[in-house]
């Protein structure tokens, strides 16, 4: 089992714990550190037991965000988790605008190219059956996904520019009701639709020791709904909540004009969006276990474990 698989089944076991290591592997200064650095650090862990002293602690960090447990490849410094934030956010701030349709689609677009990037790059990287074809197919089948997400978010402000349907209600339910379900929707999509490969062709699972038992579509299938899942909060969320508070922010007049207005709503989504993250990533555990009675029969057959394990993939 790769290092960073055991360093999240040893210290990631509760809610808490694994929010407290994402607190600690999102910090954006882990991406300075050059890749030699990151290499040595990989090779003191690779017989470290989580976690020994602060030196290996710092390792395992290290590691957890700039290395992919399934191949042991660096990945590329815009698609780790600690530049998810610096990445995502302002590409947030412009979409929750909902201006017109036409940039709300370039935003939205831009946005779900990102984020479908960084789920190809971090989703589980064990799905066989001719790895170069199952790369084509994530990259065409992730460009669909992405025009078909951008061409959605901006779907209601087409239908309500084309109708001059610009009443108060039809104002309430396009700019502040349905952003946030239709992009939470949308980012779950995405998710989905790229990494189809690991309930398609499965994922290797592993028994307590590491050793890989087989591919289950059924564990595939589980790392991506739950992935799918923590995305859909994440981002539903991050649209939500400020929608919901800005309104009492103009009742209460704490900002007097336009500019100072614009700036508190991006402050509070700037807030939301680093909360929600450390939270969405902790939802679930980054080693999923899967029951046996869960997998098919032919792994059934070929291990006694009651339990096994996967990476979930981000």
């Amino acid at each position: 089992m790769d290092a960073n698989l055991r360093f999240w089944r040893a210290e990631g076991q509760s809610f808490l714990q694994r929010f407290l290591l994402w607190a600690d592997v999102l910090d954006p200064l882990l991406l300075l550190r050059s890749s030699d650095e990151i290499r040595r650090a990989r090779l003191l862990i690779q017989n470290s037991e989580p976690v020994q002293n602060d030196q290996t602690k710092q390792a395992f960090l290290l590691s957890l965000s700039s290395v992919h447990p399934d191949t042991d490849k660096i990945i590329p410094v815009i698609f780790r988790p600690p530049a998810f934030l610096p990445m995502c956010l302002p590409l947030v701030i412009v979409s929750s605008l909902q201006l017109q349709a036409k940039p709300t689609f370039f935003w939205q677009f831009v946005f779900h190219t990102y984020t479908t990037g960084f789920t190809l790059l971090n989703g589980n990287g064990t799905a066989k059956a001719e790895e170069y074809s199952v790369q084509q197919k994530q990259i065409l089948c992730g460009l669909g996904a992405i025009s078909y997400a951008a061409c959605v978010g901006a779907l209601p402000l087409v239908f309500v520019n084309r109708y001059a349907l610009k009443t108060s209600l039809t104002e309430l339910v396009v700019r502040k009701l349905l952003p946030a379900p239709l992009l939470g929707l949308m980012c779950a999509f995405t998710a989905v639709v790229v990494r189809s490969p690991e309930f398609e062709n499965g994922i290797e699972v592993m028994d307590r020791n590491g050793k890989v038992v087989g591919l289950s579509q059924k564990a595939g299938e589980k790392a991506v709904k739950e992935t799918a899942l923590s995305r859909a909060v994440l981002f539903g969320t991050t649209f939500f909540l400020p929608a919901v508070l800005m309104p009492f922010v103009e009742r209460a007049k704490i900002a007097k004009t336009p500019r100072a207005l614009a700036t508190m709503r991006m402050l509070a989504v700037m807030s939301v969006l680093a909360g929600m993250l450390p939270v969405s990533l902790s939802m679930f555990p980054q080693c999923g276990e899967i029951k046996r009675a869960d997998l098919e029969p032919e792994i059934l057959s070929s291990t006694e474990e009651t339990e096994l394990f996967y990476n979930r993939g981000i």
